[in-house]
């Protein structure tokens, strides 16, 4: 099926009269906001719907089947990165699935049913709200993300239930032919455990709609953490970059033993100092990579080192004192040294930066406090977008001025690319990959940015960020060319991403490749004319259409 220029009349009177015309938006604005991304590859759709209700998007499938349209189901559109709220290709409809705000929890077995429209801020005010003592594990992607959205692209977060998709159970679908599908023991009417036992009975389907184009995912639960007594946080500054490699060796053990329960974050210097900072052209002219001697002047300034690790300890009094001696004990041997933050040690800090006023050890200590409250509002599910600051790295306009509230990296025309290879967990992994890519991005003239985070108890998980100046249209070309130069890289060296952007979902196929036939087979079955979000994870289907090309630099609108 061929994507059409321009949509039936009888479509869209189809979907106003289902949806009322306020909820139906073909308007130049609407569309234009749409094809908005941070990637500087872009698609413009023809519509955008606005469903609430399961019923509604069911009936707004079947329209679509009738005219043989292709839809593209978003839940906030914020997939920062990673395409935001662009289809893979032009000529799809947006199906705005950000109205489905629908919020209910069972605070005795820890677990919430949502919409797709719920959103970090939104789970995370209502457990408060209703003193439900629960936490939900939450992204740095900021407070207005949806949490569905994340979890469908596989994504993970900072908690002991950082690896989010292994924390559902029961999924609402609709079908390309209208059917709502329940997942699960979903399907059997009066179930008692359709959000406690993801599997059910028989074989198990959930899987199939994640990092997929096979339905329309409309609800889905939950399990939250039952909040804990104590809670302490603990950072790790590591001076020199090889240094790093003997700290990963030191906390696997703890990770496989379950000592450490929480998702771990290693960032590199620049990936921390972006937290606070934009990129200092009043130091470093306009041209990057950041010159080294001024790096090292960052680096001083926010006391971190070449790396910064960071985690949390969960439990009892008595449980968090033994992973802390644990937790010594093991990074002895290594040039690590633990700092362990509790809200009282925060609160002294305060004091401490506020005396020594601006003082280079008033200015440090004041930034690693302001950075260990962000930390411990993650931990506990409070979302803060802090951490969307390396997205306005080279933004000439900085940081919006209300930064971090409801920030838009798309909406405020930053440039960002993503890349995320999934590693063993293993010091020498992590330095080989590093060495890899730190070439690619000096020979380009970009700042390397590396989160890498140990997702689960055997691998780590990169984010490599490619930050640039979306009004400077050769930076916007080498961004280009240094990502698939720098993706190309890691899929040869065999680190694979967990994940990828609209840009990349042409290049996943390799000749001979039975996973992605057999992907098409079940495709073919489900969605014969290929009406949901035609393109995603279906690299024959998107190497079809080029994506937009050479996107001019975008005014916020």
């Amino acid at each position: 099926m061929s994507n059409p220029s321009k949509l039936p009349d009888a479509a869209l009177r189809s979907w106003r009269d289902l949806l009322g015309s306020a909820r139906v938006l073909d308007d130049a604005p609407t569309l234009n906001a749409f094809a908005l991304s941070t990637s500087s590859w872009s698609t413009l759709p023809l519509a955008v719907l606005r469903p609430n209700t399961v019923e509604e998007v069911s009936e707004v499938v079947e329209i679509a089947g009738t005219h043989c349209i292709a839809l593209y189901p978003i839940s906030t559109g914020k997939n920062w990165g990673y395409g935001d709220a662009c289809a893979v290709t032009n000529g799809q409809v947006i199906v705005d699935l950000g109205g489905m705000h629908d919020i209910e929890v069972n605070a005795t077995l820890a677990y919430a049913v949502i919409g797709p429209g719920v959103t970090q801020q939104e789970l995370s005010q209502y457990l408060l709200d209703h003193d439900i003592p629960l936490w939900m594990d939450c992204t740095g992607a900021g407070p207005d993300t949806s949490l569905i959205g994340n979890i469908l692209e596989r994504g993970f977060g900072h908690s002991p239930y950082g690896n989010r998709f292994q924390n559902v159970a029961g999924m609402q679908i609709v079908l390309a032919s209208g059917e709502v599908l329940n997942t699960g023991f979903g399907h059997f009417p009066g179930a008692k455990a359709t959000h406690l036992f993801p599997y059910g009975l028989g074989p198990y389907l959930d899987g199939l709609f994640t990092q997929s184009n096979l339905g329309i995912v409309t609800q889905l639960g939950l399990w939250l953490m039952p909040k804990t007594a104590c809670i302490n946080h603990f950072l790790c500054m590591v001076e020199q970059h090889a240094d790093i490699a003997p700290v990963v060796d030191a906390l696997r053990p703890l990770r496989l033993d379950g000592t450490l329960r929480s998702i771990l974050h290693i960032g590199n210097d620049l990936r921390v100092i972006s937290g606070g900072h934009v990129y200092p052209r009043d130091r470093a002219g306009d041209q990057g990579p950041l010159p080294e001697h001024i790096r090292q002047e960052l680096r001083a300034e926010a006391g971190v080192g070449a790396w910064t690790v960071s985690g949390a300890l969960y439990g009892s009094d008595a449980q968090v004192a033994i992973a802390r001696r644990a937790l010594k004990a093991a990074l002895k041997p290594t040039r690590a040294k633990p700092q362990f933050l509790s809200e009282r040690k925060l609160a002294m800090g305060a004091v401490a930066a506020r005396m020594l006023g601006r003082w280079p050890l008033g200015k440090r200590i004041g930034a690693k406090v302001e950075l260990g409250k962000a930390l411990f509002e993650m931990n506990r599910g409070v979302p803060n977008g802090r951490f969307l600051a390396g997205a306005y790295w080279r933004r000439r306009a900085g940081l919006p001025a209300n930064f971090p509230f409801h920030a838009n990296p798309a909406l405020d025309n930053c440039g960002m690319l993503w890349v995320s290879p999934i590693l063993p967990l293993c010091g020498v992994d992590l330095l080989r990959l590093h060495a890899l890519v730190e070439p690619i991005f000096q020979q380009h003239g970009f700042d390397l940015f590396v989160t890498f985070s140990m997702i689960n108890e055997r691998t780590l998980g990169g984010v490599i960020t490619i930050a640039y100046d979306k009004e400077n249209l050769p930076e916007v070309a080498r961004a280009r060319v240094c990502y698939h130069q720098l993706f190309d890289a890691i899929m040869s060296a065999g680190y694979i991403p967990y994940r990828v952007g609209l840009q990349s979902m042409a290049d996943l196929s390799r000749a001979g490749d039975v996973y992605w036939r057999v992907v098409g087979k079940i495709k073919s079955a489900l969605d014969p004319s290929d009406i949901i979000a035609p393109g995603r994870y279906q690299p024959e289907r998107a190497a079809r259409e080029p994506l937009m090309s050479d996107q001019p630099p975008s005014p916020p609108i």
